[in-house]
Order: structure tokens, then C-alpha cells, then sequence
């Protein structure tokens, strides 16, 4: 950690910083416990340089960086930190800003966990924004002909197929027959409302 500091110092003004700096910089992110005051040194330090740009081009960084905003309670300033970054490992990024929001939402229901409808609504009520998720989030409709071919049969056979008729769906459309299941399901939660 001395090392890492008197490097940073040291080469605060040059830019971009030498590749052994980042190496360790990225060592010491994967060594250090997430909630250890080293790694809030470390992660202060890092924040503080000038080229704080090049460290979150990392992913050991950035999520060493979100880890201590979180346990700081600032989820907005992780928040920025993750649409501010350069890492290139989206996946992992959507992941991060999923986890940041998940936190914010056990501080304000006052739980040590959520429950998979908790986590699925706080998705929805935040989504990645485009800087790390530019694709957008992947859309879970099923395409237009297929909900065609489903509400025709709901409407025309029956709401409630059995499992025979589920499977035959599920073969047609290309489709697991759990799938048809939930779709019909949903379909007759939708209709009595």
C-alpha cells in the first residue's frame, strides 16, 4: 500500500500513469476486503489524482470504488461513478448499478435481503443508463406474432390449456412450455382485472 501511495504521488502529473502503477492499483482492489479502511485509503487516493479517468477504466477498481460508496451509504455518488467510467465489462457494470439499488432499497424497507419481486421492481424502477448498458435492457416481450398466436387461442380454444396443449404451443412457437405457462397465467391474472 506505501508502494502504491508514494507511486501515485509521484507520478500524479504524468499522464497516462505508468502501467505498473494501474497493475497494482488493480492488485491491491482484489486484495483489500471490501470494507476495510485500507481500501477506503486506497480508493480516496486513487479518486483524489489527477488521472483518476485511467483507474476506472478497470473493473477491480471501479468495483472497489462502488464497495465503499456503498458502505458509505452514497449511492449516488456510485452511481455517477459507474455512468462516469471507462471499464469495459458492461455486464458486470448493469450488475453493479442492479447491486447499488438493491442496497438503497433494503435501507429503506430496513431488511438484510430482498425478495425476488423487491429486486424485480427495483429494476424496473431503475434501469441502467445507456452509458453502461448502450444496447439497452433486453426485451422479455415475446415478438408481435407470437402474442397474436396466444391470445388468438385464448380467445378461440381455451384460457386454460393442460399440459398437452401447452407443449404443443410451446413446440409451435418455438418456446419452453413453462413459458406458456406463465403467459397464460399472467393472461388470466390480466383478464379478471
Amino acid at each position: 500500500m506505501k508502494q502504491f501511495m508514494a507511486m501515485l504521488q509521484k507520478n500524479d502529473d504524468v499522464h497516462p500513469p505508468p502501467t505498473k502503477l494501474l497493475n497494482l492499483a488493480e492488485q491491491l482492489c482484489q486484495e483489500l476486503q471490501s470494507s476495510s479502511p485500507s481500501l477506503e485509503e486506497l480508493v480516496e487516493a486513487m479518486m483524489g489524482c489527477k488521472n483518476k479517468r485511467d483507474f476506472l477504466t478497470n473493473i477491480h477498481v471501479v468495483r472497489a470504488c462502488v464497495s465503499v460508496h456503498i458502505h458509505k451509504g452514497q449511492h449516488d455518488a456510485a452511481c455517477r461513478l459507474l455512468e462516469y467510467c471507462k471499464a469495459e465489462e458492461k455486464e458486470e457494470l448493469v450488475q453493479l448499478w442492479h447491486e447499488i439499488h438493491y442496497r438503497r432499497a433494503m435501507e429503506k424497507y430496513q431488511t438484510d435481503f430482498l425478495t425476488p419481486l423487491q429486486k424485480f421492481r427495483s429494476r424496473k424502477r431503475n434501469p441502467p443508463p445507456i452509458s453502461i448498458c448502450p444496447e439497452g435492457l433486453k426485451n422479455r416481450n415475446y415478438p408481435e406474432e407470437v402474442r397474436q398466436h396466444l391470445h388468438r387461442f385464448a380467445a378461440e380454444v381455451t384460457a386454460n390449456p393442460d399440459k398437452k396443449q401447452r407443449e404443443g404451443l410451446a413446440r409451435d412457437m418455438n418456446l419452453q412450455p413453462t413459458q406458456v405457462y406463465n403467459w397464460f397465467a399472467n393472461y388470466r391474472r390480466r383478464q379478471k382485472s
